[in-house]
């Protein structure tokens, strides 16, 4: 079983190991110093990570109020704007995203050819909204067993198993907890041991694809 600390990267640094370049999408919230954190220990590990501010700077201080201004501007401008932003890198990318962010890294991934992998973190859209799952494109997909964004709400859980169920190489792990957020150091949603994990996890994903 893996350890729940963070894990150890250097050895990930070696020129042997083959490097990802990683679109990282941010949640509700904004592009946090967490969402910043995140990407900074992919970079740590040898890998590129971009991290797309779709809310032009705007951060906010609780779930709601990040829903009220993505309400605001619209799901739709949001989504475009992840779109637009991908254009400025090259195709062959792992499409990432925490939460919000999940739904323009999965159209990304599905519907840009070239993506090498994607992540999605606390959430998942039905694959049948952007087509079908691109052949040869592996996925993990990371939440909280009884997070109830993931599990009550949109029905993320039921498109999740059906993206594993459907995927030739796709993952759903749970972690134990009801926090949405819990990989964001900088929210009280973060969850070190979860966090830690899911980071072991990814830099595997990372070093594979």
């Amino acid at each position: 079983m893996p350890s729940h600390s963070r894990p150890h990267t250097s050895h990930l640094n070696s020129p042997e190991s083959p490097m990802a370049e990683i679109i990282l999408f941010h949640h509700v919230q904004g592009l946090t110093p967490g969402v910043a954190a995140f990407a900074e220990t992919l970079r740590q590990a040898g890998h590129t990570a971009h991290t797309p501010d779709l809310f032009e700077g705007r951060t906010f201080p609780s779930i709601d109020d990040g829903m009220a201004f993505a309400r605001e501007v619209g799901f739709g401008e949001i989504l475009e704007r992840g779109t637009r932003a991908a254009e400025a890198f090259p195709a062959s990318v792992v499409y990432a995203g925490f939460s919000m962010g999940v739904m323009p890294a999965q159209k990304l991934a599905q519907t840009r050819p070239g993506a090498r992998g994607a992540l999605f973190f606390h959430a998942c859209i039905p694959v049948a909204e952007f087509g079908e799952w691109p052949a040869g494109v592996p996925v993990q997909i990371h939440a909280m067993e009884a997070d109830p964004f993931f599990v009550e709400e949109g029905g993320d859980i039921d498109a999740a198993r059906e993206l594993v169920a459907s995927a030739a190489n796709a993952e759903l792990f749970l972690y134990p907890g009801d926090q949405h957020l819990f990989t964001d150091s900088s929210l009280k949603a973060y969850d070190p041991a979860a966090s830690g994990l899911l980071i072991q996890r990814v830099l595997t994903f990372l070093a594979q694809v």
